[in-house]
């Protein structure tokens, strides 16, 4: 009996730490909105943990909607991480640049207070973006792990992302995207199709890459260690005749030729589709 009561003794004492110990979460919106021109150049470092979804608009302005998500065990360390989490806008004329700030950056370009408690530095938390701009703009994006969105937007993009099931519109100017894990859904010419290069990498996931029809381009997919590739679009013509297709690495000309595309994967899957524009 001793024995039992000595367990239950301690399952007691286990379980009201874990209920002190436990953290509770806090969600907070911030916004932001200025004039904003087309043809400029937004910038975006997300946080280490969160999504980035971008939309074009018609407008000439600049919109934010920032979703701050935090953990802490009591409200005086909430008080004490919000006062410290969020992002920092800096604009011009011609850029936006948008920063997230947090424990994970010692507050950006600042120092953290003197009096801020150590093991707070890595408590989680997550910010969410939704941001909207003009439909002519370039993109400048870096990402942690979280969704990632862009649809409506005509203008060069550079995107890295750590981790992220994602879906990206091209309808002009260069692309280069690079995504460490996760799944990544392109679609070409969504908007009809102004062809430029685009080099998209996977390191390791799924990479499905929608086409045009009507698209001229010179395409290479490649599986780079391990995995495969499913081509649908039978009217691809290899550019070299004695160069075959194989489930690994397609080298293909689309129409007439021109804006050149590069797909690979590191390990993983990438299928090669018709581009199905909705009713």
């Amino acid at each position: 009996m001793n024995i039992i009561r000595l367990a239950l003794c301690s399952l007691l004492v286990v379980a009201s730490s874990i209920v002190a110990s436990a953290q509770s979460v806090r969600t907070t919106t911030k916004t932001d909105r200025f004039d904003f021109s087309s043809g400029g150049t937004v910038t975006v470092i997300g946080a280490p943990n969160g999504s980035v979804k971008i939309v074009g608009s018609p407008k000439n302005e600049f919109e934010l909607i920032a979703t701050i998500t935090i953990e802490a065990a009591n409200d005086a360390d909430f008080e004490k991480l919000a006062a410290i989490t969020g992002f920092i806008a800096e604009e011009s004329t011609i850029r936006v640049a948008v920063s997230t700030i947090g424990s994970h950056n010692r507050f950006g370009l600042k120092k953290l207070p003197k009096d801020f408690p150590k093991n707070l530095l890595t408590t989680p938390f997550r910010v969410d973006y939704e941001i909207r701009v003009p439909r002519y703009t370039d993109l400048e994006i870096d990402g942690g792990k979280g969704d990632l969105s862009i649809t409506g937007v005509e203008g060069s993009m550079r995107v890295n992302f750590i981790d992220t099931k994602g879906y990206v519109e091209v309808v002009g100017g260069t692309t280069s995207l690079t995504i460490g894990t996760g799944k990544l859904d392109m679609a070409f010419g969504v908007r009809g199709w102004r062809g430029r290069s685009a080099t998209v990498s996977v390191g390791s996931g799924e990479l499905n890459v929608s086409l045009p029809s009507n698209m001229s381009a010179e395409i290479d997919a490649t599986i780079l260690k391990t995995g495969s590739i499913t081509n649908e679009l039978l009217d691809l013509k290899p550019r070299d005749r004695k160069v075959l297709f194989t489930d690994r690495s397609i080298l293909a000309k689309a129409g007439v030729g021109g804006a050149p595309l590069k797909f690979m994967v590191g390990d993983g899957t990438m299928k090669l589709e018709r581009l199905v524009l909705p009713l």
